[in-house]
């Protein structure tokens, strides 16, 4: 069993999804996601300006995010979004203990804002979600600079080893 798999299950056991919801939605995570990746959050969440839309799935890796969408009608799956954590900006969320929810918005390469709830079963959960999120957007990420080596025709910035003097001899 890989990596993905070993991890996916217990998360979304944690969140209280059916088996059956898991199953459905398991082989759109696996073409998006890779059997290495371990999986943080699997969760149902809703849209707050699409409110009839349908049903989503959210999926949190270390490398990804994934949002599936059931239909309400016919009850088919599409994708919704699939992208890696560092292609998305200006990652937000709020907790809401009173309501239950979490509200995670991000603005994805293409430029579109999007935003979810994710609605929890119980206040204690609201800040478990919170501690995930935060240990996925905020400690794991780094800033772009932070991820440039080196450029061409750049000075090195590696100060000279200072000259050795031998020891004298005793």
């Amino acid at each position: 069993m890989d990596v993905f798999s070993r991890t996916f299950l217990p998360a979304a056991a944690e969140t209280g999804l059916a088996v059956q919801t898991v199953s459905r939605h398991m082989p759109v995570f696996r073409q998006c996601v890779g059997s290495g990746d371990a999986t943080i959050l699997v969760a149902r969440c809703a849209r707050p300006d699409r409110p009839v839309d349908g049903d989503y799935l959210l999926l949190l890796t270390h490398r990804r995010l994934v949002v599936t969408r059931q239909t309400r009608v016919l009850h088919r799956l599409r994708l919704h979004l699939n992208t890696e954590l560092r292609e998305l900006s200006n990652v937000t969320w709020s907790p809401d203990p009173r309501a239950q929810a979490v509200e995670l918005a991000a603005t994805a390469i293409d430029g579109v804002r999007e935003r979810f709830v994710i609605r929890t079963q119980h206040p204690k959960q609201v800040w478990q979600l919170d501690t995930l999120l935060h240990h996925a957007f905020r400690t794991r990420l780094r800033r772009p600079e932070e991820r440039v080596v080196a450029t061409i025709g750049d000075a090195p910035t590696v100060a000279p080893a200072p000259l050795l003097r031998p020891l004298p001899a005793r």
